[in-house]
């Protein structure tokens, strides 16, 4: 197997308080992807779990990009958090992504999960009878609750080409662990910090992503990516630690711990 590729990137990159810390002074909202395609090659769209935008707004964004430029996009609240009447809002947003799809540049779609939605049989039957809402595209799961991490789910996933997204969080009761897998040829590694006074009861002027990665906590990764890279053909990290750019600035210390160009 040839050597897995590893692509770098933020869980949104268009925030007001990484004007400054990332982007220059009086940058306009409108040219921001500009700026940040110049320094990451792949980005997490997150703002698709709050609300279906138009697909001009998916247009745009891969006209401004280079071909070689990759997307993930996270599905909508309606199929990870609602979970029902979901045939309207798939349809919608199937729609909305579509210049994307079309584009090359949309690699796969992120269902992240919440703590609350815990592991059953019924609910794993849901989440793989899910995929079929998104036609070909590949899907990756995101679980937080920790019932989850058991050999079933993850031969489930594997057998129905259903992607393992790993995650580092604050290791609070009941949270998902910090391990490195595999269920299909692409690795998946999301990064939101290890605020555990913020992450259930937010302060004013805070919240569960506020967080600065320490060389020390992203060594324990490297090695853990090293590993991940002899089960895939490419490794996703994106950065959820959004706050005054926090995330630019882990994702570029990551980058230069695993010697990859900036």
């Amino acid at each position: 197997m040839a050597e897995s590729e590893i692509l770098i990137g933020t869980s949104g990159y268009s925030f007001k308080d990484w004007v400054g810390p990332f982007y220059p002074e009086k940058i306009e909202k409108g040219k921001m992807l500009d700026y940040y395609k110049d320094r990451f090659n792949t980005v997490e769209i997150n703002s698709t779990y709050y609300r279906i935008p138009h697909p001009a707004v998916f247009y745009h964004m891969v006209n401004k990009v280079k071909e070689d430029f990759e997307f993930i996009v996270k599905t909508h609240r309606s199929f990870t958090h609602d979970r029902k009447d979901l045939k309207e809002p798939s349809t919608q947003f199937n729609e909305a992504i579509k210049p994307m799809a079309e584009s090359g540049m949309l690699k796969g779609l992120l269902a992240q999960f919440p703590w609350s939605f815990k592991f059953s049989p019924n609910n794993l039957q849901y989440l793989l009878d899910g995929k079929d809402y998104f036609g070909d595209q590949p899907l990756f799961a995101e679980f937080r609750h920790d019932s989850w991490d058991k050999p079933e789910v993850y031969a489930s996933l594997k057998d129905n080409y259903i992607g393992f997204c790993c995650v580092d969080e604050p290791q609070l009761q009941r949270m998902y662990p910090p391990i490195a897998k595999a269920t299909t040829s692409i690795g998946y590694v999301r990064f939101h910090g290890r605020n555990m006074i913020d992450w259930w009861r937010p302060r004013k002027g805070s919240d569960r992503y506020n967080y600065d990665y320490k060389k020390e906590e992203l060594a324990d990764w490297v090695k853990k990516i090293m590993k991940l890279k002899q089960d895939t053909d490419k490794i996703y990290l994106f950065f959820n630690n959004c706050h005054h750019g926090q995330a630019v600035r882990s994702a570029q210390l990551m980058k230069e711990m695993l010697q990859l160009e900036l």
